[in-house]
């Protein structure tokens, strides 16, 4: 007889939120809570990426003191749908710009609905992460949100936008070029929001094989890096990695085996500055 396969200890809530429905992806370890709650992940476009996060978790906490990867409840944020990506993600990751300022798409059609970054970072802030906060014990002081190309974008802009509401940002390939003039403005106000007792930790990772993307995808990645290893005395802390012979897409399971080391590491550990 034939059975589904599920993952141990996960399950799936639907939610509404401003008439659009997400899938909320929810795993949690079976070991028992520490004093403080687990670490917590939230991870965007779940529908592609929630079973590689929520397995590399399960296996490599097993031993932390050898792999540096603690027990972590994973909340992924997806769609209604069995294909990797959703085409409302388009709407959720970006910022509210003129047609003129993205790039030409492919085919030659129109893109999807574009601008809805700052209602979708509010969905986190003020329905999500409550909601996960009142069932589950997490620790609010060690929160990580992950976010791969479009996702990546909206990592930076929420790091951006709202610098503590959380304490490690992952993003991975941002698709920096999509929304960069909105974002860039949002960088340089960033420094003005920055409080001097708090500590911020962010991961830029890429596939070595995306140099030659003609967004330069690596190379405004690798220039933001730059400039925000200068916030070092403000307690902004930036690891940049380029992984070898990796693309767009197949970086994504190196780059969570390194994003769930990172986001064990508590604040006050030595830091990356590679």
């Amino acid at each position: 007889m034939d059975v589904p396969v599920t993952i141990p200890r996960t399950h799936k809530k639907v939610i509404h939120s401003r008439n659009r429905e997400y899938h909320l992806f929810v795993s949690i370890p079976v070991e028992a809570p520490p004093p403080e709650g687990f670490p917590v992940i939230y991870l965007l476009d779940a529908n592609s990426v929630f079973g590689t996060m929520t397995e590399a978790v399960r296996a490599q906490s097993r031993f932390p003191e050898r792999t540096g990867v603690y027990p972590s409840v994973i909340v992924g944020i997806g769609y209604p749908t069995e294909m990797p990506f959703h085409i409302q993600r388009h709407y959720d990751f970006t910022s509210p710009v003129p047609l003129s300022e993205l790039p030409a798409s492919p085919d030659g059609s129109a893109w999807p609905e574009q601008g809805g970054a700052a209602y979708f970072l509010d969905f986190l802030e003020d329905e999500v992460k409550p909601m996960i906060e009142k069932e589950f014990p997490v620790d609010p002081k060690q929160q990580t949100i992950f976010g791969h190309s479009l996702g990546g974008l909206f990592v930076l802009y929420a790091l951006f936008s709202r610098p503590y509401s959380f304490q490690n940002y992952i993003a991975g390939s941002p698709s920096i070029h999509w929304n960069e003039r909105v974002l860039l403005e949002k960088e340089r106000a960033f420094t003005g929001m920055l409080e001097e007792k708090k500590t911020i930790r962010l991961f830029l990772g890429l596939g070595e094989l995306e140099a030659s993307h003609p967004s330069q995808l690596s190379k405004k990645a690798a220039e933001m890096y730059e400039r925000l290893s200068l916030l070092q005395d403000q307690n902004v802390w930036v690891t940049y990695r380029e992984f070898p012979d990796e693309s767009h897409i197949s970086v994504l399971p190196v780059l969570i085996s390194q994003a769930i080391r990172f986001a064990s590491k508590k604040i006050g550990q030595p830091q990356q500055s590679v």
